[in-house]
């Protein structure tokens, strides 16, 4: 990141403001002035109150009208024609209120419209079975019709008894099931028994369907022909309202957009102005910007002012460290493992950007994990597909080339443990293992995990050393130094102690050790015997990797087991896909997590350092409208 000064001739701020909203690369910042207090006397910021705080006011209240216009309508007439956003706006202005009334009105009848269509939808099922019903039945002026709705089939001898007892037999019920699963039964019965036996269904807890108020006074077939009626009703008006506003919308959005955008840019404008000081003569901005871009902007600001407008990069000072923003920019094989990264809170400009190593380790020690080439070139497979499925979903897409790589890790090491879906490749093809079989070499296998924390935590202390050095911090950077040198020497002692090393070196190295100590305490605090203890401990998580590697393939050579013991081909392939289906997803998930948490606790405590301000360059900004539409 660079801090830049730019400067210019008064009349042009505010076209070089544009200018630098578009480029969109530059985060300005008025406290990194850097200028001496003489100069600053010299200079003055714009006031923020004002006529610019007015113009700022009003703008801001016509944008949140036109916002809400632009919600209220349909999605129509995206394309703009020519006009002069300035011009349109005051124009606009004077029209926003009655069109703003105009489509609220619109909206709020379509609303009242699909609730009462939702409303009656939940009869629906109900009323369709009762019509078909009515259908055998012939309506006379003695008869009265009672349909209930049960959720339990069982309960139709019930009712059909309870009607027997209160109608002495005198009644006809027909019944059918529903769409929705319910028993849908019809009675008819004597007009003068319905009163009772309505009440008769409610003690038993069995009540007639209740229906909303504007039912009351129909009879049942009243209700079946209203329904259908009245939803028929409301999709024609319906469609009149959404007419209404497509109409609407193909004239007035894209003129309202195009403004409502102006209206952003114009207020970003205002906003950046109070950070630019100026005299009478010129104006200085001050921020920063990532410094590849630098060179580029420079150039491109001279070519468009014709040299009137400068670009110059300065010093940043020990002061200024702590106000650096922070931008995560990484070649394209990292791009996808930011995601890991934007998880946790932004490291500081002075610290390290963690994405290049999640993107060599997560990779390497999920494929140590898995290590099936099998189960490798199948996840392969599924990420290819899923990652070009997903393309318009960055983060899904980049989860998915995530996988990609670790599954191509997975294959390598399953090569080098000579596993294809476990001991099968062995069988079909008589693969061997290039490296060692997991299955046979524990020890050695947990050795090797253990190996590879040790790297992994020493690599992450002196990454501490090298940012304490670098910042001129030297009891730290000694502090460091001293803590990797007694780690390695503590690993050796205990390489030799187990016979891996000559025996010779033990004493050596454990008077190493104990001169070490005593330095690692003077340089950083009498606690730093715990820290030792700690990385050690953080070593020893390592051994997950052996762990969890070791029960995958032990699940695998069970599943080809168990599907070899079937007695049925048929039967013993699906056993066997099934147990290797469920350890392919235990092994995307368990070396997933694990390989994320070495990182974030074993690996990232040792050096990375949270806090780092977000890099916020100058743009256009964009408000997303709220989807209001859907149809009925």
């Amino acid at each position: 990141m660079s801090k830049v000064q730019i400067a210019g001739p008064r009349g042009l701020m505010e076209e070089a403001l544009e200018f630098l909203e578009e480029a969109g690369d530059f985060q300005t910042e008025a406290e990194s002035t850097g200028l001496s207090e003489k100069d600053m006397e010299r200079l003055r910021r714009p006031p923020a109150e004002g006529r610019a705080a007015a113009e700022k006011a009003v703008l801001d209240a016509l944008r949140r009208k036109f916002h809400e216009l632009l919600g209220c309508l349909p999605r129509a007439g995206e394309e703009g024609g020519p006009l002069e956003p300035s011009r349109a706006v005051r124009d606009l202005a004077g029209t926003v209120d009655g069109h703003l009334a105009d489509c609220r009105m619109l909206l709020e009848r379509k609303k009242a419209l699909e609730k009462e269509a939702e409303d009656l939808r939940r009869h629906s099922p109900f009323l369709r079975t009762v019509g078909r019903l009515l259908e055998g039945v012939r309506e006379s002026g003695h008869l009265e019709f009672v349909a209930l709705s049960l959720r339990r089939p069982e309960d139709l001898p019930r009712v059909r008894e309870l009607f027997s007892r209160m109608t002495k037999d005198r009644f006809e019920l027909i019944s059918e099931r529903a769409p929705d699963g319910t028993e849908v039964l019809l009675a008819v019965l004597p007009r003068e028994e319905a009163g009772a036996v309505r009440a008769a269904l409610h003690e038993e807890r069995l009540p007639e369907l209740s229906f909303p108020s504007r039912f009351a006074r129909m009879k049942l077939p009243e209700k079946v022909a209203y329904v259908t009626e009245r939803l028929s009703q409301i999709r024609s008006e319906w469609e009149t309202v959404n007419g209404e506003l497509l109409i609407f919308s193909r004239r007035w959005r894209p003129v309202y957009r195009e403004a409502r955008d102006w209206l952003l840019g114009r207020l970003a404008l205002l906003g950046a102005a109070t950070s630019v000081f100026r005299t009478d003569m010129c104006f200085l901005l001050y921020g920063w910007m990532p410094s590849e871009d630098a060179e580029p902007l420079r150039v491109d600001l001279e070519r468009r002012f014709g040299g009137a407008v400068v670009l110059r990069e300065e010093e940043i000072r020990e002061e200024d460290v702590d106000r650096v923003p922070v931008l995560l920019r990484n070649p394209p094989y990292f791009q996808p493992f930011e995601l890991f990264t934007r998880l946790l809170p932004l490291p500081r400009y002075t610290s390290y950007d963690p994405t290049p190593f999640l993107g060599i380790f997560f990779p390497l020690f999920f494929g140590m994990m898995l290590g099936d080439a099998g189960y490798g070139l199948l996840l392969m497979g599924v990420s290819l597909w899923m990652a070009k499925r997903f393309r318009a979903r960055p983060k899904v897409r980049a989860a998915f080339r995530i996988l990609l790589v670790s599954a191509l890790y997975a294959v390598v090491f399953g090569a080098l443990y000579g596993e294809f879906l476990g001991g099968l490749g062995h069988n079909l093809f008589g693969l061997e293992p290039l490296w060692m079989s997991r299955r046979e070499a524990v020890l050695p296998m947990l050795a090797f995990a253990l190996a590879v924390g040790v790297f992994h935590v020493l690599f992450g202390l002196s990454l501490a050393f090298v940012t304490a050095l670098r910042r001129g911090r030297g009891k730290e950077a000694a502090y460091r130094l001293f803590s990797v040198l007694a780690i390695a020497a503590a690993t050796l002692f205990a390489a030799s102690a187990l016979g891996l090393l000559p025996e010779l070196l033990q004493k050596p190295l454990l008077l190493t050790v104990l001169v070490l100590v005593p330095l690692m305490v003077i340089t950083g605090g009498l606690l730093t015997p715990l820290e030792l203890l700690k990385s050690i401990g953080n070593i020893i998580s390592y051994a997950r990797i052996m762990a969890i590697g070791l029960a995958s393939v032990l699940l695998a050579y069970a599943a080809n087991r168990l599907g070899g013991i079937c007695g049925d081909i048929v039967v013993g392939i699906l056993v066997g896909a099934l147990l290797h289906a469920v350890n392919i997803v235990l092994g995307v998930f368990s070396p997933a997590i694990h390989s994320i948490r070495l990182h974030y606790v074993e690996f990232f405590g040792k050096f990375l350092e949270h806090g780092g301000k977000k890099f916020e360059p100058l743009h256009k900004p964009q408000e997303r409208e709220a989807e209001t539409w859907k149809k009925p």
